[in-house]
Order: structure tokens, then C-alpha cells, then sequence
């Protein structure tokens, strides 16, 4: 199996049973019947996976995002499984529509090699009423993942050997960083941070209608130390992938005024000399989100530093700071002209 954006080496159509029948191992059909109804108790029971416990799967194709979600440093592992015979539509460079039946797949893990610890698995799933989130967590021999509805709290070793208390969030959760005008919807598979091979792939092997209209992709996060990086562009990302799902129009943080989607062009809402709506004591005395050369007076910076309950953002997915972005993020307000 090839990563990086790449489909699954074995087959052009990384569908339901569609693999080659040279293949030594047989692949088992996905559960439709699970993914559109009820909430099953145990990962295995949806057959997304070649066998219990693997993160190789037959039936659906792994992706990766241009810029990546921070979530405590942990590695995720994404799969989009889209059901035999439908196919992805493209929306411009925004979201990719999936059909009903369609589940999007994520799991966290720490670790590589014989050392790697598969953490949580959360599902989104398609289904006539719309799409549902369910969190399941793995067990200690890595076998299998049990639903948590209530969430969890797990201790887990960073590789750099930090100790955290890794939050599995409950289904309520969930939805507070997918809502938005009421409903839950996918966040991460947008055309604009997708890698162009993944969607000419996608669109060849019949799985996405056309290729989406691209006019300007994110930038890849792991470039970010190259000597040519756009630092603004990286910092915009950033904000898109980690807090716009919440800091748009419709979105749970709606109220701020605040509006961080890679498309804003306005620097009002992107925060720039814009005093807060309601961050309370999360200011930190602070006056603007976006003080233009000075990151140290920047709400935007004081709370992306901070891990204190309400005052660190984002609010869910973090017990740690993300240091790499937190550094882009100076740089790029140090850098903005004062006047």
C-alpha cells in the first residue's frame, strides 16, 4: 500500500470487493448495512479493513491532507470508502461531495514500526439522514476498537517522550467541530488541500465525477522549512485546517466575527486589529486578535500557546502546543507591516 495521497497500489477502483483476484489475501466486503444504520459496537464489524487490528484496506483508499489537522502530534491514518458503483462529486476547490453510503475514516496512532499504538478511530458516515460521528477506541492488544459514545481519557508516550492525557472526544464532541448551520458535515477532504495525484486518480478510476476547479491549493505543511516556504500562505492554512471549522459563518464559533477560511480575504475578519467579540479571561488583556508586527500582542498567538481550559484554541483535540505552527503563525504576524 503507498501513502502520501497515493491509492492503493493493488487496484484503480479501491471499491467494495474490488481487488485482484491474484491477491493471496481475499478482501471482505464492507458492512453497508453498519455504515448506514445503529451504531455498532466494535470497529471489525464494518469489514473496512483487510483484517482485524490492520490499517490496510481493500475496500476504501487511503489519502492524505496538504496541511494536516494538530491534533497532540499523533499521526492519522485516513481512508475514504466510497460505496461500489457511486462516485465523489467535485465542488471547485472546496469540499468533495460524497454520496450517501460514503464513510470517511481516521486513526490516530503514535508511534511507527512495532512500536506504533493505534489510539482512536473515528468514523464519519454518510446515511440518509445525514452524517453521523462515532469515536472507537482501541483495545491494548490492537485487535479491535470499541465504541466510545462517551469518549475517553488515555495516557499515551509521545515519541519525544512527553506523557499526556490523550482525549478521545464523546459523540457531542464530535459534533461541535463538524456542525455547521446546524449539521454535521466533513471537514478535512477538500479539493483545495487534497494532492492533485489523489484527485486525477480518483477521477481515472471512476471514483470522483471530474477534477475539481483548483485556483489555489494549500501549500504542504512539511515544505514549511524549505528555503522557498510562503510563510503567509502556510499561516493561512494553518488557520483554515485548525479553526475555521469553527470560525466561519454557520460555524459553532460563528459569534467571534471571526472568519479564518482559506477564501477570506477580509483582514477584519481574518482578525487583524480586531478587538475580541467574547474571549473573556482567553484575551489575556490583550486588545486585538492580530496586532500587524507584534505576535507577542496578539490574542491569536497568546491562546494558540496556551494548553489553561479556557483559554487555549483550539478548545477540543489538544492538551499540548503545537510548536512548529505556533512558530509559523509569529512569523508570519512579525512579519506583517506595523502601518
Amino acid at each position: 500500500m503507498i501513502r502520501g495521497g497515493i491509492l492503493l497500489g493493488l487496484a484503480s477502483i479501491a471499491l467494495a470487493g474490488a481487488v485482484s483476484q491474484s491477491e493471496a489475501r481475499s478482501p471482505v466486503a464492507v458492512n453497508n448495512s453498519a455504515v448506514m444504520q445503529g451504531m455498532p459496537k466494535t470497529l471489525s464489524e464494518f469489514s473496512f479493513f483487510a483484517r482485524p487490528g490492520s490499517q490496510e484496506s481493500f475496500s476504501a483508499a487511503d489519502y492524505t491532507l496538504k496541511t494536516p489537522l494538530y491534533s497532540d502530534g499523533a499521526d492519522k491514518l485516513r481512508f475514504a470508502y466510497v460505496p461500489y458503483g457511486k462516485a465523489m462529486k467535485a465542488n471547485g476547490d472546496g469540499l468533495l461531495e460524497f454520496p450517501v453510503g460514503s464513510a470517511l475514516i481516521k486513526t490516530f496512532a503514535f508511534g511507527e514500526g512495532a512500536d506504533r499504538r493505534l489510539i482512536e478511530t473515528r468514523l464519519l458516515l454518510h446515511r440518509a439522514e445525514g452524517w453521523v460521528a462515532l469515536p472507537y477506541v482501541w483495545n491494548e492488544e490492537q485487535t479491535d476498537a470499541r465504541l466510545a459514545v462517551a469518549g475517553a481519557r488515555i495516557p499515551v508516550t509521545r515519541p519525544d517522550g512527553t506523557e499526556i492525557s490523550y482525549r478521545v472526544p464523546n459523540k457531542n464532541q464530535c459534533k461541535q467541530c463538524h456542525v455547521k448551520d446546524g449539521e454535521v458535515t466533513p471537514i478535512g477532504p477538500k479539493a483545495r488541500n487534497l494532492p492533485t495525484e489523489w484527485l486525477s486518480e480518483a477521477v481515472a478510476g471512476g471514483r470522483l465525477d471530474k477534477m475539481p476547479m483548483v485556483t489555489a491549493g494549500l501549500p504542504y505543511w512539511g515544505e514549511r522549512d524549505s528555503e522557498n516556504a510562503d510563510v503567509a500562505a502556510l499561516a493561512r492554512a494553518y488557520l483554515d485546517v485548525n479553526c475555521a471549522h469553527c470560525h466561519q459563518p454557520g460555524g459553532m464559533a460563528s459569534n467571534s466575527g471571526l472568519d479564518l477560511r482559506w477564501e477570506q480575504d477580509d483582514p477584519h475578519a481574518l482578525g487583524i486589529r480586531k478587538p475580541p467579540v467574547a474571549a473573556g479571561r482567553g484575551a489575556g488583556g490583550l486588545l486585538v486578535s492580530i496586532e500587524p508586527g507584534a505576535p507577542d500582542k496578539s490574542i491569536l498567538v497568546h491562546r494558540m500557546a496556551s494548553t489553561e481550559p479556557g483559554v487555549a484554541m483550539p478548545e477540543l483535540g489538544k492538551s499540548t502546543v503545537d510548536e512548529e505552527g505556533l512558530a509559523v503563525m509569529r512569523q508570519w504576524i512579525d512579519e506583517m507591516p506595523a502601518h
